[in-house]
């Protein structure tokens, strides 16, 4: 980690990986509520197929964006890796969502009480889609800069 705030060419990926992870993150989350609120999708089951969704778009803009000098591995290759890194993401994920969501929405429904249901379980959907986000962007941001895409000079 020192070495993306010491090294100029090391924050400039960086930043190119954390802006993919926004727009990741807006497939993921734009993705979930679609299923969750206009086709009644389970939560659970939401927030999985909006990871795969984010996953996709973000190997692809990794790949030929953040690192374009990292692609001396045949494409299939790397997304193998880059699907299997995410996977263990998934595996992080899902459990963090089914643990998280009841206790998020307790927490939600009594400091929005006045709200109504359908609102605090938005709110606590989307917060514990957050909290789930951040802890499995550390692992793929570590793990893919040092496996995944490895071969940059």
């Amino acid at each position: 980690m020192i070495s993306v705030i010491s090294n100029p060419r090391e924050r400039n990926r960086f930043l190119r990986f954390a802006f993919v992870g926004l727009i990741g993150a807006i497939i993921d989350f734009g993705v979930m509520n679609l299923m969750v609120h206009v086709f009644h999708t389970p939560f659970v089951l939401a927030g999985t197929i909006s990871f795969i969704c984010a996953v996709l778009s973000n190997f692809t803009w990794n790949r030929f964006w953040t690192y374009p000098d990292s692609r001396s591995k045949p494409v299939h290759h790397q997304l193998m890796i880059f699907t299997f890194i995410s996977a263990i993401g998934l595996l992080i994920r899902i459990p963090t969502l089914a643990i998280l969501d009841p206790i998020i929405f307790r927490i939600c429904n009594f400091l929005f009480h006045d709200f109504p249901l359908a609102s605090v379980n938005t709110i606590s959907h989307n917060l514990t889609l957050a909290i789930a986000v951040v802890i499995v962007m550390f692992w793929n941001f570590f793990v893919n800069r040092y496996w995944t895409y490895n071969d940059i000079v």
